[in-house]
């Protein structure tokens, strides 16, 4: 294939050489070095379908726009956060701008296991870079629906739990199975909120899979989901730890299957996500990765140990990837009759109360979320959230109100937001508008209130 060089693809590289978890852990700079040397060796950055960019810092309301961090945005990340975020938005405005026709955001820090609520680092992540991209596509450039197709190794549970009950946006995680790898969710079963229903997808595949599976779940489930769903935008979570040689992963996945996958997919971004077969699939899978958004043939992109036939997929494999593609079609084919559990509904809310582990910091975090049910809106969304270790028995509050609240939703998350500050009941208080691109917290230890 021949891509047109008027359809320029864009690229960023940021490695963060200032910001690591410790100098050996799997999640280092060396993730892109070795992809930047191959692609440069390859002449790919010479190409005239490819561009790269310098990226842009977001901002702090970018941040504080999809995250409560505690106690503030400035105190859970770095400039290298500010960075990898910004790299995504700097790729939207060039998409939807024109100038370019799709983009690929090779950075790091990774953000797919960052929640709504930020206590710290967890799977590597502080903030969520595909998040904030989705966000900012939304209040910036009006962009309503939307698609995330999360296919790192590792269920994209930060990804689902900030979009869980919003209707605009579908978020599919292809994933190995959650019993066999952190963080130990993503099943069949999770499926969004009561306004939200089966817009969660999650793939939950066996140890072992290979492209074979990975190319029939995406032409028999998510392609034709997508084509239902008709987004305005497309984003890949592209984590590569799917690859048969990397070292947190059980997978068989190669180089020509994400290339593929790539280009049935077409995505407006790709971000890279986890993928530590530093030498041995990264340079590799990026190459085939860039070459198939470009258009370029990308058939002689392949591992040195790797020929066709190598791994062949199981009966039993392949037995379980049909039945679950045709329980998760079911799902999506009811999606606009689901009634919620009634044992969950408290008068017009919805609750839900979870557990949250932060495997990076070893501390579970535990919320009571209450969804404001509504006639007219999504609904306004109100979480409880405390840490023992940090602030004992006086956690937070967090008020979300969506980008479609309608004035009822809006004044009652607004009237709460104010009430609770004088009650001395939470050490911080959060209200996050959407709708008026808005941000504010409270201290009620000194009085203290602060905009983002």
């Amino acid at each position: 294939m021949a891509g047109s060089i008027n359809k320029k693809t864009g690229l960023i590289f940021f490695p963060a050489f200032d910001w690591a978890i410790s100098p050996t852990h799997p999640e280092r700079e060396e993730r892109l070095l070795y992809t930047r040397d191959q692609i440069f060796e390859e002449g790919i950055m010479d190409l005239p379908q490819v561009v790269e960019y310098t990226p842009s810092l977001a901002a702090i309301h970018d941040i504080a726009r999809v995250h409560f961090c505690v106690p503030r945005v400035e105190e859970q990340i770095t400039e290298a956060h500010l960075i990898a975020a910004g790299a995504g938005i700097l790729l939207v405005d060039e998409v939807i701008s024109g100038r370019i026709e799709n983009g690929f955001s090779m950075i790091r820090p990774p953000g797919h296991h960052a929640m709504r609520v930020v206590h710290g680092n967890r799977g590597f992540c502080n903030i969520n870079n595909e998040a904030i991209m989705v966000d900012y596509l939304r209040s910036r450039h009006g962009i309503k629906r939307v698609a995330i197709i999360d296919t790192d190794a590792h269920h994209g549970d930060g990804t689902q739990d900030i979009f869980w009950h919003d209707p605009d946006v579908l978020f599919i995680s292809l994933h190995q199975d959650g019993r066999t790898i952190f963080p130990g969710t993503g099943f069949t079963y999770e499926l969004g909120g009561p306004g939200a229903f089966a817009r969660t997808v999650n793939i939950p595949l066996l140890p072992g899979t290979t492209d074979e599976s990975l190319h029939y779940i995406l032409d028999n489930l998510i392609l034709p989901v997508l084509n239902d769903f008709k987004p305005e935008f497309i984003i890949n979570s592209a984590g590569q730890d799917n690859h048969y040689t990397d070292p947190l992963g059980s997978m068989k996945i190669t180089a020509q299957g994400y290339a593929r996958l790539t280009e049935k997919l077409r995505p407006d971004v790709a971000v890279l996500e986890g993928g530590y077969a530093i030498e041995t699939a990264l340079p590799h899978v990026n190459m085939a990765i860039i070459l198939a958004l470009a258009g370029l043939d990308y058939s002689g992109v392949r591992e040195p140990d790797y020929w066709p036939g190598r791994f062949k997929e199981t009966p039993e494999r392949t037995k379980e990837v049909r039945r679950m593609v045709d329980e998760l079609l079911g799902y999506w084919e009811k999606r606009d009759n689901y009634k919620p559990d009634p044992r969950n509904i408290r008068g017009n809310y919805y609750l839900r109360e979870k557990e949250i582990f932060y495997d990076t910091e070893y501390f579970v975090e535990n919320q009571v979320e209450k969804l404001r049910l509504c006639t007219d809106c999504q609904g306004y969304l109100a979480i409880e959230s405390s840490v023992d270790s940090t602030y004992g028995r006086k956690g937070i509050l967090c008020i979300s109100i969506p980008f479609s609240a309608c004035p009822k939703c809006r004044e009652e998350a607004i009237n709460l937001y104010l009430r609770q500050k004088g009650t001395g009941k939470y050490r911080y208080i959060y209200l996050q508008d959407k709708s008026e691109d808005a941000f504010m917290g409270y201290n009620t230890n000194n009085n203290e209130e602060w905009y983002s």
